[in-house]
């Protein structure tokens, strides 16, 4: 049994497909069908449920792909220990979406400097799915807006953030230099869709004080808010370092009267797993980052 056995086993099982799969992998299709029956037949049962438009994983199938996926995991982990000096290898940071352009960008510029040798590779997705990829140990560390409810996880906060209202440039409350919930009520509301968890910490926010936002329209892009209410569709509440990063002459921001409204970012790793001295670093240098922003 060899390891590219595993691995292209692993692909076809995730692509539920040969011809995706060895697109994937970069090789034939033949050599890649061979593979996995050769490892079929050394295993002596079948993996994989053959039909005319479908490939579905055999219950042995099933039981073999969590080997296979923790064989690789522990040679990988292997090749790390024996070459990790902190210094060189790979670092694979995930990032919710209204983190991921807006705080990404300058912290890896810092960290490129720091670890010229080494890689980073981003993973933008929300809250549900980085927390999955972490237990799964698909991503070292994440990103994302507090708090997170996985007990096995370790959590460190890094900083607060303030989010303010946004509103159109020709907007009459533009007026006021800081706004009142009161201020909002019966204004429509533009928001993002409820997989991203900046809409509950919105809401969540405006209901503990007896405000019930009017959604009129949700979206998937926090990009797409902003320029929403450029056009006049709704108002709505983006995180500070969002409005850092506008330049557009048709949006301004106003902050809340009284304790503004905040969110926490944190970052957020599984201590279970192995921890390159890499990822060690990139935390340390992640918190020296985060410091130089509040001050």
């Amino acid at each position: 049994m060899e390891l590219d056995q595993l691995r292209y086993f692993l692909r076809v099982a995730e692509t539920k497909s040969f011809t995706r799969a060895a697109e994937l992998l970069i090789v034939s299709q033949p050599a890649l069908s061979r593979s996995v029956q050769k490892l079929e037949e050394e295993l002596g049962v079948p993996l994989l449920v053959r039909k005319s438009r479908s490939l579905e994983l055999s219950d042995a199938g099933e039981k073999f792909k969590s080997r296979a996926e923790q064989i690789l995991a522990l040679v990988d982990e292997t090749k790390i220990q024996l070459t990790d000096d902190g210094k060189k290898g790979r670092i694979r940071i995930g990032a919710i979406p209204t983190i991921a352009p807006y705080f990404l960008p300058a912290f890896l510029r810092t960290f490129a400097k720091r670890f010229p040798q080494a890689i980073s590779a981003v993973y933008e997705d929300t809250t549900k799915n980085l927390l999955h990829q972490i237990a799964q140990g698909e991503i070292d560390l994440a990103v994302l807006a507090l708090p997170v409810s996985e007990k096995h996880l370790e959590v460190q906060s890094l900083f607060d953030e303030e989010l303010l209202v946004a509103l159109p440039r020709d907007h009459a409350l533009c007026e006021k230099s800081q706004l009142r919930l009161k201020d909002l009520e019966e204004v429509p509301f533009v928001m993002l869709d409820e997989p991203h968890c900046l809409s509950d910490t919105i809401l969540s926010f405006c209901r503990s004080r007896s405000l019930q936002p009017v959604v009129v329209g949700r979206t998937n892009q926090l990009s797409t808010v902003q320029e929403l209410v450029s056009l006049n569709h709704g108002i709505s509440m983006v995180p500070k370092m969002a409005e850092q990063l506008d330049h557009a002459k048709t949006r301004v921001y106003r902050s809340l009267a009284g304790p503004p409204l905040k969110r926490t970012i944190g970052v957020v790793w599984d201590p279970h797993r192995f921890q390159s001295r890499l990822v060690k670093n990139t935390l340390a240098v992640l918190r020296e980052h985060c410091h130089s922003l509040e001050n």
